[in-house]
């Protein structure tokens, strides 16, 4: 069975977020931990996280994934932008553990001037730290458009942050459709070697996600704007080769697309419709 969601509010709390999840046939989702914009984040509902643990146990919902905030950048220049990321970090990783949720996904940061080899600096000593506390989880690097001074826009970036984290067993890396294309990855045309590419730098054995997201942008433009599936630069084609691939296809995937409830439950019906072992 394919594992495909969408991502899904937590403002109502998980057992709703869940119960949404079931009704759009969806088999896993992802979530943000708190506002993806700020910094705030809800009062811990115990009566909620017992009820969502109690249903998930029952449903064909697993591996769902918790996503960062966009604000957090553990690369940036400013001393206080760090160190607020890495505080939240630990944060967002105590209560997911209530919820047993084990991937986490952000996006490594831009280095706002300070340059690749410092920005990747900053971001290893943080995750060294916050995994140093907590090891229940495993972090996932995202793949990046390659817009501005973000870094993770190659494979080779992504690979020097996980060369320098200790606890290697609790990295990984979440593969962006829609990312990997702006970057300069041909997915649409050569999807086999990109994998091998990604094989020989960073390792399959590191890849636990992947967010499923057409382009708006023609290939290598390193912008990030996605598109619902199939309509975009990448087509329904590369879509079923995705979700096809032997190497890949077990892996939870998380639709990012502009849509709402009902649009994710089509591109789920579409995505199981295109599945061949289904």
């Amino acid at each position: 069975m394919i594992k495909v969601g969408p991502h899904i509010s937590i403002s109502k709390g998980y057992t709703n977020a869940l119960k949404n999840a079931e009704k759009i046939g969806a088999t896993t989702f992802q979530f943000f931990s708190r506002n993806p914009r700020g910094g705030n984040i809800k009062k811990i509902d115990h009566n909620d996280i017992e009820t969502f643990n109690n249903e998930i146990k029952n449903s064909k919902v697993s591996d769902i994934l918790c996503h960062a905030p966009y604000t957090y950048n553990l690369s940036s220049k400013k001393e206080s932008v760090r160190e607020f990321a890495e505080r939240s970090i630990i944060e967002d990783l105590e209560r997911i553990n209530h919820i047993n949720c084990k991937l986490y996904n952000i996006h490594p940061g831009s280095h706002t001037g300070l340059g690749v080899e410092k920005g990747i600096e900053f971001i290893s000593d943080s995750l060294n730290r916050i995994l140093k506390s907590n090891t229940n989880s495993v972090i996932l690097l995202e793949s990046m458009a390659g817009k501005g001074t973000e870094i993770g826009r190659s494979f080779s970036e992504l690979k020097k942050i996980i060369n320098n984290i200790k606890s290697k067993e609790n990295v990984g890396v979440c593969l962006d459709t829609c990312h990997i294309f702006s970057a300069g990855y041909d997915i649409v045309q050569n999807l086999d070697g990109v994998l091998l590419e990604f094989d020989k730098i960073i390792g399959l054995k590191y890849l636990k996600a992947i967010h499923l997201n057409d382009s708006k942008m023609p290939f290598d433009k390193n912008k990030d704007r996605h598109a619902p599936l199939g309509e975009g630069y990448l087509g329904i084609k590369t879509f079923e080769n995705i979700i096809n691939n032997e190497k890949i296809k077990k892996l939870p995937f998380f639709l990012e697309t502009p849509n709402d409830l009902e649009g994710y439950k089509k591109e789920i019906k579409m995505l199981k419709e295109l599945k061949k072992d289904e």
